[in-house]
């Protein structure tokens, strides 16, 4: 075990674990921040995605030792009361259905907009890829991120 001072959605907690475990497992099992999914444990399908210094990444596959004083934020630590516009247009668009994926698909979109503010259709398909949507809700995705783009 080692002890690590991590800045989570911008406060640092102190935790004690195996430098190896993922900074999912941190999240979920350490400090009860739930939003962040797991799926498929390998980095494949997105529903793990948070982001490093504003850069989305996938937790599950990321270990605890590798954070050093990176900011995660979680998808909790998007906006304090939901209000984010990529959440915000994901509610316009009625983008969920089943909501398994949502938080990693809401996390990657935001970094996308984040680092390019006005993507094309092009952009956000290669940026938004490797999140995977069961329901198929693509399309929908889509409007909503053109959507935060436009404001």
């Amino acid at each position: 075990m080692a002890v690590f001072n991590l800045k989570i959605n911008g406060k640092v907690r102190k935790v004690e674990v195996d430098p190896s475990t993922p900074v999912l497992w941190l999240l979920r099992d350490h400090l009860d921040l739930r939003g962040t999914k797991y799926g498929c444990g390998v980095a494949q399908c997105g529903a793990c995605t948070v982001h490093l210094d504003g850069n989305a990444v996938r937790s599950c596959q990321l270990p605890v030792s590798a954070v050093g004083k990176s900011a995660v934020t979680t998808i909790e630590g998007l906006s304090e009361k939901g209000d984010h516009p990529v959440q915000m247009a994901w509610i316009e668009h009625d983008v969920a259905q089943c909501g398994y994926c949502q938080s990693g698909q809401i996390m990657s979109a935001a970094a996308l907009l984040k680092s390019n503010p006005n993507p094309s259709d092009k952009d956000i398909d290669a940026h938004m890829s490797g999140n995977i949507c069961r329901c198929g809700t693509y399309l929908r995705i889509k409007d909503a991120v053109k959507s935060v783009a436009k404001k």
